[in-house]
């Protein structure tokens, strides 16, 4: 991604003294249409809240959207990683996980001019990227490991993403596992599709043969065993997912 110019940040600081100016002098309610108007409104912004997550939303999408998660030094890998309790894993999974995962695929689906299906061997023919983050569970647990993968924003320009597009939903193997981020994540830089793990392959326990992993946000975004990913403008149609707010920072 490319790094904001001074023009942007003025406009974007610009945009955000205009928020909090308006939400003061006129209130939340004409502040908030001001955030729709320049597309800066959360997919969960209903509710007792929906105001004030706007513009916290708004806020934090101008001014921290190039931030980067902390990396740490390969002597700081956490040993040994904690794999965190894996639900009962299916026949289906069991299967592709017999015949090595020759035969896993990510199908890609949505907003896209080319929808695609991507074998482990296809991502890892893709500029690899490698990255000693911290997993941090909301469960109160982390632990650091080196993850191994190719970026999320890799793939999505490959299947040619619609400019329309807001949000990727990605689900896992297990059905009622799934959850998303908006497209602002879905390009940063650290986010990515991990296939590897402190130099060997993703073990099942860590969410092997494929996870996504979202450093700047909590555990539960990162979810295991991705096998489909839909780009779309609109998540009103998939619910809650996890029941994940817009953004579990840490």
């Amino acid at each position: 991604m490319s790094e904001l110019s001074p023009r942007d940040l003025s406009r974007r600081k610009l945009i955000t003294t205009g928020l909090a100016a308006t939400a003061g002098a006129l209130g939340l309610g004409v502040a908030a249409r001001l955030a729709q108007k320049y597309g800066l409104v959360p997919p969960d912004h209903g509710g007792i809240y929906g105001l004030g997550e706007t513009l916290t939303y708004a806020s934090q999408r101008l001014l921290t959207r190039h931030s980067l998660a902390r990396e740490f030094s390969r002597s700081q890998i956490s040993k040994p990683p904690f794999p965190n309790e894996v639900p009962p894993l299916s026949e289906a999974f069991k299967r592709l996980q017999a015949g090595g995962f020759s035969d896993w695929r990510l199908s890609i689906s949505g907003m896209v001019a080319r929808p695609a299906s991507f074998s482990l061997d296809q991502l890892k023919g893709y500029p690899s990227q490698r990255q000693v983050t911290m997993l941090q569970c909301e469960e109160g647990w982390s632990y650091i490991a080196e993850w191994i993968g190719v970026p999320l924003s890799h793939i999505l320009h490959a299947v040619e993403v619609h400019p329309q597009a807001r949000y990727v939903v990605y689900f896992s193997i297990d059905p009622d596992w799934w959850d998303s981020i908006d497209m602002a994540d879905a390009l940063h830089p650290q986010t990515f599709l991990v296939y590897g793990m402190n130099g060997g392959e993703l073990p099942v326990g860590n969410g092997g043969p494929l996870r996504l992993r979202v450093p700047r946000q909590v555990g539960y975004k990162s979810v295991k065993f991705i096998t489909h990913l839909t780009v779309t403008d609109n998540l009103k149609t998939f619910g809650k997912g996890l029941g994940s707010a817009w953004y579990a920072g840490i």
